[in-house]
């Protein structure tokens, strides 16, 4: 189990990476545009991954009350896709380091005032790695309603995972 979570967290941070370096080459318009969905730009939707990793990662960390790092944020889009790659990396990396005996253990966390959740750190990670290819997905999709017809491959087929 510990090399498939290496492998998603991994891949993560790579696809993530791939979709930065198009999201970058957009204009302020493009990325305010009003596309519809859950996150209905290319900015919220990217903010929204930021912050779910973040926050995961954070319950890895046992923190008992997260932050979310784009309240408040109000420094450029490309700083904010900085701050999503370095977070992305901090989870691969912090995958790669967890020993077997941490990957079992079961954290909790709450939602909300008192919404209170139990998960296994292996699931947990499945969670932040699952969500955010699904949101990925919606920032390709948002791409093409863009008219942008170069869009970056991100699907795990195309990821070389290290040996």
């Amino acid at each position: 189990m510990k090399n498939l979570l290496v492998h998603l967290a991994a891949h993560n941070h790579w696809a993530n990476q791939q979709l930065v370096k198009g999201l970058g080459k957009l204009t302020t318009e493009q990325l305010d545009q009003e596309l519809g969905g859950r996150f209905s730009t290319l900015r919220k939707a990217v903010y929204h991954l930021w912050s779910e990793e973040s926050c995961w990662y954070q319950r890895l960390q046992l923190v008992e009350k997260t932050t979310d790092p784009t309240t408040g944020f109000n420094d450029s889009f490309a700083a904010a896709c900085a701050a999503w790659l370095k977070q992305s990396a901090l989870l691969e990396e912090w995958v790669a380091k967890a020993p077997q005996v941490r990957l079992n253990h079961t954290i909790a966390y709450t939602l909300k005032k008192s919404e209170h959740y139990k998960i296994a750190v292996e699931d947990a990670i499945v969670q932040v790695c699952t969500n955010s290819t699904f949101y990925r997905g919606q920032l390709v999709y948002m791409l093409a309603q863009l008219g942008i017809h170069r869009l970056p491959a991100v699907e795990y087929s195309r990821f070389k995972p290290k040996k």
